[in-house]
């Protein structure tokens, strides 16, 4: 097989270092860029002798870049109760999402221990570090100093399955998330809302066709939208010792579902039979003339099985592509489904977060260029896209041995409104050398129009967000 990926073993065995400094910058960083970009992903793969198998298992580290007059870096691990622990054993403890080994733990038998390693989120006033499935971690959204598990008032707990992608509304400060409890008698899916003050205003549940890994989810104006592919965990498998990863079975032919339901109440309003496809994140959802439009990414199949064996990631990646349903909620019934025509294993989707729950046609995503081909690989393209005008994309590639990480983020200009930049994370594997990348967003192709540049390189990151100062 050929290597599409070469050197990005580099990227998975870094001597890190915990920093704060003022970044040396090349081209010009725009003007209007003023707030807080953060970015959590995993970053320790090994503990003693152990190396973790999978892109999921590594501790949590989140970094922040501060725009102000300079621009300022700091990153940090999250310390999470593993993380801790682990280090006080100075061994690993604990099971991971994809690495297993002789006297491994669970939570309460049950549960991961998490590594907080895929989101971060500023909401009420904090800054949450968010797991696969857990409680999140709270941190000093400056120093990036851990605080402790946040707890929402004491009204959720260790095993409460709380997915790594909340949805804040940023009109009314409310948070909406979900989690499965993965029951083979009884699989639900546990939909929350807590209002701006952390109060637990509903917790409700409904029913599940078999125990779906569901990731990611849409929330609208009016409503909560799932994306419930038949990719299903066997909880007995992982309580006999086997990992998430080996506790997954992808049965296609059970198909996919599209699941809606009433923001106010919480109740499932429809349960849509979509084909046999699968999706990780889904984009966007708004209302338009009495129809709710979902975006989603829809892959042919599950992805996680190409997160592993680090460093060999991506090696048969399925396609995928961008896909737009329009949907009669009352009627049950999916009325159109349009596509854009990139197939290349698109993945970390981003709208403007201003207009996020509303009718938005750009977006950006991370692509891989050698979809199609075995051997390893690695994101390395940029790419806008509109749902106007389906036809055109706006790619950048980046050079060879240079790979792309993190959710790209749209920061709009505020005196123009068809203006803005994207950052997005770029990692050097000849060099082994980090830096944020800031393109112009309606014009990617042209290449980053500046360079923030790291002392020391950092992984690559999972998801990311914008906080816009004050």
């Amino acid at each position: 097989m050929t290597d599409f990926a070469p050197n990005i073993e580099r990227a998975f065995c870094l001597d890190l270092h915990e920093e704060s400094y003022t970044l040396e910058h090349e081209g010009k960083v725009p003007d209007f860029l003023r707030g807080t970009y953060y970015l959590n992903g995993p970053a320790r793969f090994s503990r003693q002798d152990l190396s973790y198998r999978h892109w999921l298992d590594g501790d949590g580290m989140v970094c922040a870049l501060r725009f102000d007059d300079d621009v300022h870096f700091t990153n940090r691990y999250v310390r999470s109760d593993k993380f801790l622990a682990e280090q006080e054993a100075e061994a690993p403890l604990f099971r991971a999402f994809g690495t297993s080994f002789e006297g491994d733990q669970l939570v309460r038998g049950i549960a991961l221990a998490t590594p907080a390693n895929v989101s971060v989120h500023p909401w009420d006033g904090r800054l949450l570090a968010f797991g696969e499935q857990g409680l999140p971690w709270e941190l000093d959204a400056t120093t990036l100093e851990t605080r402790g598990p946040y707890t929402f008032r004491g009204q959720l707990n260790a095993i409460s399955p709380f997915s790594a992608h909340p949805r804040i509304d940023r009109h009314t400060g409310e948070m909406f998330n979900f989690g499965v409890s993965f029951s083979a008698r009884k699989p639900q899916v546990n939909l929350y809302r807590m209002d701006a003050r952390g109060d637990l205003v509903y917790r409700r549940r409904f029913d599940l066709d078999g125990p779906c890994s569901m990731h990611d989810f849409a929330l609208s104006r009016k409503h909560a939208v799932f994306y419930a592919s038949p990719y299903f965990l066997d909880m007995q498998a992982l309580m006999q010792g086997e990992t998430i990863m080996e506790s997954l079975s992808w049965e296609p032919e059970r198909d996919s579902r599209l699941l809606v339901a009433g923001r106010e109440e919480g109740n499932l309003l429809a349960t849509i039979q979509i084909g046999q496809k699968y999706c990780l994140h889904l984009i966007n959802a708004f209302e338009s003339d009495g129809r709710l439009v979902v975006d989603v990414l829809e892959l042919d199949r599950p992805v996680y099985d190409q997160y592993q064996v680090i460093p060999d990631l991506f090696t048969d990646v399925g396609r995928g592509q961008p896909v737009r349903y329009l949907v009669d909620v009352a009627a049950g019934e999916v009325v159109e489904r349009q596509c854009i025509n990139y197939t290349l294993a698109p993945d970390f989707a981003a709208v403007d977060s201003n207009k996020a729950m509303d009718a938005s046609n750009d977006f950006w995503m991370l692509g891989i260029a050698a979809t199609g081909q075995p051997g390893r690989k690695f994101f390395d393209q940029l790419v806008r896209a509109d749902w106007g005008a389906p036809e055109h994309l706006d790619i950048y590639t980046a050079p060879e041995y240079h790979y792309l990480g993190g959710e790209p983020v749209f920061v709009g200009d505020p005196n123009n409104d068809k203006a803005g930049a994207v950052i997005c994370q770029l990692f050097d594997a000849e060099a082994i050398h980090s830096a944020f990348a800031i393109f112009d967003a309606f014009d990617v192709r042209r290449g980053p129009q500046a360079l923030l540049h790291l002392r020391n390189p950092v992984p690559l990151g999972f998801h990311a967000v914008f906080s816009a100062a004050s």
